[in-house]
């Protein structure tokens, strides 16, 4: 499986820049047999499930429930669900509370355990009190998990008071810890 993670708050322009980036990198994992597993939630699930079913990847959508039912999800998340949904081959079930970020890092963690290989949209920066990027990069490194980080040339948060970004690079030996600078593997998004 495939999964995809990063940052929240990116701006609808580079939403649109993500998603055709990933059609075309997805096709490549359609073509091999794999699926593609994403966490309910607008954002980056959605550009990554409407990218998977273009490239004709099947999509596997995670759920949070509570005792074995669907949890409630705000808004935003609810309208995004409901097309992740139409766009998904197979729903799964996991006890997380979508309301809670370390319980949402929890699912997060267990579900890249379950994956081959991560696409993280990434500038790079810290994880913050919102955001727990680098902390889901620097995990799935630590457990064996091939991490591809994609970052688009004037790809833009939301958030204009986090860290100032740096430009992703090629390491040869990641650094250990949760600050992680990225390492893309295969061609950088540029456009």
């Amino acid at each position: 499986m495939i999964a995809v993670v990063g940052h929240p708050d990116l701006t609808a322009p580079t939403l649109a820049l993500l998603e055709e980036e990933l059609r075309s990198r997805l096709a490549d994992f359609a073509r091999a047999g794999r699926a593609g597993l994403v966490r309910a939630g607008q954002g980056i699930p959605l550009a990554f499930g409407r990218a998977a079913r273009t490239a004709g990847l099947t999509l596997v959508t995670v759920l949070p429930s509570h005792n074995g039912v669907p949890a409630h999800l705000t808004e935003p998340d609810r309208r995004a669900t409901g097309e992740l949904l139409l766009l998904s081959q197979q729903v799964r079930l996991l006890e997380y509370d979508p309301g809670s970020r370390g319980s949402c890092v929890t699912a997060d963690e267990s579900l890249l355990r379950s994956c081959a290989r991560v696409l993280a949209i990434w500038d790079g920066s810290p994880s913050t009190s919102r955001d727990a990027t680098a902390h889901l990069v620097a995990f799935a490194r630590s457990h064996g998990v091939d991490v591809e980080v994609l970052w688009p040339h004037g790809a833009e948060c939301e958030d204009a008071s986090r860290a100032p970004r740096r430009p992703v690079s090629r390491l040869d030996h990641p650094p250990s810890g949760a600050d992680l600078a990225p390492q893309p593997h295969g061609p950088s998004l540029r456009r």
